[in-house]
């Protein structure tokens, strides 16, 4: 074995000794909730946070309340019927950190903890009204503020919609990129060509979803389309007058199927240092999803984009017009028994193409984890990055959250 591959095998070594003692990331489950109703995280999460199973999904989409668990004993009883006060406000603290070899092709292996600390909370302020948000208390040694923020409104007017108010990933209804296990992301949620600010990641705007008998999922968003940025002058968030609209239908097949197709539609002003003009965007694709009872779930999503035009300062023209992306993800997850397993592998391929080559990508993913505690699990994860330079990243930590 030569000196080069001896140093390498020691420095993954070192990594796998002191990740198995730092928190590492993707922590998404919320404890206040189980520490309210006083049931195990496995209630909601299979086989660990923060990945959901289908009784969480249903609590979210009640606004975070088991409507079997209510009583007043969650309330302080102060005679005004129209007035909710927790007893204990809802609190739970998640923290990040892990160790790291060759990020972003540096060669280099990096300790970083605490990487994140966040602030979370979550709950029914009335039979109707709920609210979730967390503070990230620190992110990459700065305090980084609010990401997802809501206000949640079920039953809208006994119309059976529920009505979502607040800052939110635009890709929630699609697949959620907080719930996934790897620190590697779904790439094309995030890919945008150019100077364009719109993408599927955070955005602030409103959520119609309603449920059907059938098995079928409606959900419609309208969103500012140019991220969770800081207010202008002016206290306005959107850089632009104009609304960007999504529209998802999902549908259950079966037991273990489901299919789902989504478009996005909008405009945005893009500009370089001297010229600004309007640009069209159009998104749509189709998703799948196996799930066998918990145990063996593989996910599909497909996304095509197209921007009629982008600002380029590199380019000698200045800009591209027709641009067109592609992208897709595929993701596996085995859990061997399903909510009772303490282990789980999980693999995620990620793929986008562009016409605008920057952004194009392809990486492939390997993870694994085993639960320590039901909130304390041991990951390994490896990603292999196939799109400009070769090469391959590892990642070791553990992932807690009270």
């Amino acid at each position: 074995m030569n000196m080069k591959n001896s140093g390498y095998l020691k420095v993954v070594f070192l990594s796998v000794v002191i990740g198995c003692l730092i928190p590492a990331p993707n922590a998404k489950g919320i404890p206040a909730f189980a520490r309210k109703y006083q049931i195990s995280c496995q209630v909601c999460h299979s086989p660990a946070m923060p990945r959901l199973k289908a009784f969480g999904d249903e609590f979210a989409g009640n606004g975070f309340r088991m409507t079997e668990y209510e009583s007043p004993r969650h309330f302080i009883q102060t005679g005004d019927d129209r007035l909710s006060l927790f007893r204990e406000l809802p609190v739970a603290i998640r923290m990040d950190g892990h160790v790291t070899y060759n990020f972003d092709n540096r060669g280099s292996s990096d300790v970083a903890a605490p990487f994140v600390v966040k602030i979370l909370s979550g709950g029914e302020i009335s039979d109707k009204l709920s609210y979730y948000f967390y503070f990230l208390f620190s992110e990459r040694g700065e305090i980084a503020g609010l990401e997802d923020a809501l206000l949640v409104y079920t039953d809208f007017l006994g119309t059976g919609i529920n009505l979502t108010m607040g800052q939110f990933a635009v890709s929630d209804p699609l697949f959620k990129s907080e719930l996934r296990y790897t620190l590697e992301p779904y790439k094309i949620y995030s890919s945008r060509p150019g100077t364009s600010t719109t993408d599927l990641k955070y955005d602030k705007g409103l959520i119609f979803d309603k449920g059907f008998s059938t098995g079928t999922t409606i959900v419609g968003q309208i969103v500012n389309g140019n991220g969770i940025g800081e207010a202008d002058d002016g206290y306005l968030f959107d850089k632009d007058k104009y609304k960007n609209l999504m529209l998802r239908v999902n549908q259950d097949i079966g037991q273990f199927i489901t299919i789902g197709f989504f478009g996005y539609t909008g405009r945005e002003v893009v500009s370089d240092a001297i010229y600004s003009d309007i640009s069209d965007i159009r998104m749509f694709g189709p998703d799948i999803t196996f799930d066998f009872n918990e145990r063996f779930m593989l996910s599909a999503q497909f996304v095509k984009r197209t921007d009629s035009r982008i600002f380029v300062p590199s380019f000698p023209a200045g800009m591209m017009e027709d641009v067109e992306t592609l992208g897709a993800f595929a993701e596996l997850i085995y859990s061997p028994k399903g909510d009772m397993s303490k282990w789980y592998l999980t693999g995620l391929v990620n793929w986008v193409e562009s016409d605008y080559d920057p952004i194009d990508y392809a990486s492939a993913t390997l993870h694994a984890g085993y639960l320590l505690r039901r909130n304390t699990r041991v990951v390994g994860e490896f990603t292999q990055q196939f799109r400009g330079t070769d090469y391959g990243k590892v990642s070791m930590g553990v992932i807690t959250a009270f």
